[in-house]
C-alpha cells in the first residue's frame, strides 16, 4: 500500500477550466487533465519565475516533490499543444493557502493556510457570531470534506 499523499498548498485557482484547440475536426478531442496543483506548479515556475526551492516551499512540499509535480504539468501541456488535445484543469491533492469566510451578518474574511491547520475560525473576528460560512473559491461546487480531491464535480472550500 503507498503512502497518502500530502496536500499541496495552493494560492491561486484559474477562472478557466477548460482549454479546447480550436479547427479540431473532432467536436469532442481528447483531453489532458491538469491537476490544481500542477497548474499552481506552472503558475509559480514559469509564469512568476520564482525558482524551485522558493515554489515547494510556497507549496509546502519538497523540492524533488515540487519538481515531480512541475515535470508532469509540462508534459501533459506539452502533449496537449503538440497533439491537438484539450486541457482541463481539475482536481488534485491540495489545500487552498487562504481561505475566505462570511458571517451571516455580511463580514468577510481571510484565514491563512497556517491558521486553519492549527485551528479553523469559529466566530466572525468582526461581530462574534458563530454563525460562519466559508467561501466557494469561484464558481465551481467545492466538498470542504475532500479538501480539493475530485468528488462529484465538487472541491473543497
Amino acid at each position: 500500500m503507498g503512502r497518502i499523499p500530502k496536500w499541496r498548498r495552493v494560492t491561486f485557482i484559474p477562472e478557466i477550466t477548460y482549454f479546447k484547440p480550436v479547427g479540431s475536426p473532432v467536436k469532442i478531442p481528447k483531453e489532458v487533465n491538469l491537476s490544481i496543483e500542477e497548474a499552481e506548479a506552472i503558475r509559480l515556475n514559469d509564469l512568476e519565475g520564482l525558482g524551485q526551492e522558493e515554489c515547494a516551499q510556497r507549496m509546502s512540499i519538497s523540492r524533488p516533490t515540487f519538481h515531480r509535480v512541475l515535470a508532469s504539468a509540462r508534459s501533459k501541456l506539452a502533449d496537449a499543444l503538440l497533439n491537438g488535445k484539450a486541457i482541463r484543469i481539475k482536481g488534485g491533492n491540495f489545500e487552498m493557502a487562504i481561505r475566505r469566510f462570511r458571517c451571516l451578518n455580511g463580514h468577510e474574511w481571510d484565514v491563512p493556510f497556517e491558521t486553519m491547520i492549527a485551528a479553523p475560525p469559529q466566530f466572525c473576528p468582526t461581530c462574534n457570531t458563530p454563525s460562519i460560512l466559508p467561501l466557494q473559491p469561484h464558481a465551481l461546487g467545492w466538498n470542504r470534506r475532500n479538501r480539493g480531491k475530485r468528488c462529484s464535480g465538487r472541491r473543497s472550500s
